[in-house]
């Protein structure tokens, strides 16, 4: 994979992009594995940051089974599909919500970035280049390690890696910080650790404990540990709903973990964000 992503880079770095004046913040929201409540997290945090006064736009970034409209309960007409074919223009993808928030939805059964031609990618980039109105842009990316993920994570001002107690999410969690630290050169983006679905405070001060520990002792990479979201019988009810819990249950227990979420990404070791001229420049492969 190592060879993977420095194809891309290369590939990438023809492409000049012309550099914002807006301070947009990059939060990338990934896991090792699906199935632990990324999708949830991420719409959730968007949400709660437009409940904070701030514009907010939530990217499904996803390009094989895209769901984040299905949380929100939104029915996209037209999606990242269509503005990487140059079918459609971002304004017309964009997705206004009644949430506060803007989302992109993402292309069910598409392929890959690297896959995309000169062309495609050009005009995604400069389509992309329309949300310098954003002062958070929110990505929840696809699970696992794959180069979609890779290319969204090290473009990133901040990284959010979702988890859960379950072993296999914990070992899944452990993989992708070990890709992080091994396929991006130069690490300069926050990288962050969320607990999901626990019990007790303590279980989530657990996890983070070995996920953390290991991360510095084998990779010597720094992850922080951001936070943690109760195991919440709210959280599926609003699935079921395809009402977001922060909304349909605002004062749930697992409500009240994402606005502490937000509270400690913006008061805690908060690092004013680069722009999207920067994340472009960066996704692009440039330095």
């Amino acid at each position: 994979m190592a060879d993977q992503a420095e194809s891309l880079r290369e590939l990438m770095r023809s492409r000049t992009v012309p550099i914002s004046q807006s301070k947009t913040r990059i939060i990338a929201v990934t896991s090792g594995k699906g199935g632990v409540g990324k999708t949830n997290v991420a719409t959730n945090l968007a949400i709660a940051y437009a409940q904070i006064g701030k514009k907010v736009v939530l990217m499904d970034a996803d390009l094989g089974l895209a769901n984040v409209n299905v949380v929100l309960g939104v029915i996209p007409k037209y999606n990242l599909y269509h503005l990487i074919k140059g079918q459609r223009s971002l304004e017309e993808i964009i997705i206004d919500t009644p949430y506060g928030i803007k989302i992109i939805a993402g292309a069910s059964g598409f392929a890959k970035i690297a896959n995309l031609s000169d062309d495609e990618r050009d005009r995604f980039i400069d389509e992309l280049s329309g949300l310098s109105f954003a002062d958070v842009i929110i990505i929840d990316t696809s699970a696992g390690v794959g180069q979609n993920v890779i290319s969204f994570v090290a473009a990133a001002d901040d990284v959010v890696i979702v988890t859960t107690p379950e072993p296999t999410a914990i070992t899944d969690a452990y993989g992708i910080i070990k890709i992080i630290a091994t396929e991006i050169e130069n690490l300069n983006m926050g990288l962050k650790l969320v607990v999901n679905r626990v019990k007790t405070v303590t279980e989530g001060k657990k996890v983070s404990e070995r996920v953390t520990s290991i991360a510095g002792q084998f990779l010597n990479i720094k992850v922080d540990y951001l936070g943690f979201v109760y195991e919440d019988p709210a959280v599926q009810g609003a699935v079921l709903r395809q009402r977001p819990f922060i909304v349909g249950e605002p004062r749930s227990k697992a409500a009240g973990c994402i606005k502490h979420l937000v509270g400690r990404l913006e008061k805690v070791d908060y690092k004013e964000g680069r722009g999207l001229g920067s994340f472009l420049k960066r996704f692009m492969g440039g330095a």
